[in-house]
């Protein structure tokens, strides 16, 4: 479907938190592009082409490592920005990046996107702030997985995950599967870690929604 370039506009500047000026000379230079949940935005060794702002959505950066287990390595959320962001990026695509929601983005060439960096100061420091956040949050994963047991990163993720909102509740529920990628572990052992939880009181479903009755415990159990 046809995206209004004033509705692009301001889905730019609501994901950015930019002011008026660059989200209409960022969303002037962009594409926008719907993706389904598990369709694949770009494959690994595919080469960047453009610059991908992630306006309404989640996208994931997966990986097969060698025992065949799907890892996720990059998290893309509303606001975030990945893809071809250098005047010097020529390398492939290091994962899979998979729409995991319904997923929008503004697409905007490489050379175009530069050339907009370079304009706009105030856009080079929401990049910046980006990029570092989506660092933090890759070495938060891999801290986790060499210091916490399976059912302790799963833990973690769900502190995590509700924090993102107003630190009790998940909504919608997370998937096990979806889950388990996220924790570098197996179906199974994330069912068996949630399911003791719902059984000790700790969280609680509520129609799509999973709810953090008792942080303080739950955070007690991160080891």
């Amino acid at each position: 479907m046809a995206v209004e370039p004033a509705e692009l506009r301001e889905a730019v500047r609501a994901a950015l938190g930019c002011s008026p000026e660059v989200a209409e000379a960022l969303a002037a230079s962009a594409t926008a592009r719907d993706y389904a949940p598990r369709t694949v935005i770009l494959r690994y060794g595919d080469r960047w082409s453009h610059a991908y702002l992630v306006v309404a959505g989640r996208a994931h950066a997966l990986v097969y490592g060698l025992d065949g287990q799907m890892v996720l390595v990059h998290e893309y959320r509303t606001g975030d920005i990945f893809g071809a962001v250098a005047a010097t990026e020529v390398s492939p695509a290091e994962a899979d990046v998979v729409a995991a929601d319904p997923t929008r983005a503004a697409c905007v060439p490489a050379a175009d996107f530069v050339m907009l960096v370079e304009r706009h100061g105030s856009l080079g420091l929401l990049l910046v702030r980006s990029l570092l956040s989506q660092l933090r949050a890759t070495s938060a994963r891999m801290v986790d997985r060499t210091t916490l047991s399976a059912p302790g990163r799963v833990y973690a993720e769900l502190l995590r995950l509700a924090r993102l909102g107003d630190g009790t509740v998940i909504r919608p529920a997370p998937v096990l599967a979806a889950l388990a990628v996220r924790v570098q572990s197996t179906r199974e052992t994330v069912s068996r870690a949630v399911s003791a939880l719902e059984r000790r009181g700790i969280v609680r479903r509520e129609d799509d929604t999973l709810v953090i009755v008792a942080a303080q415990r739950l955070e007690e159990l991160v080891v």
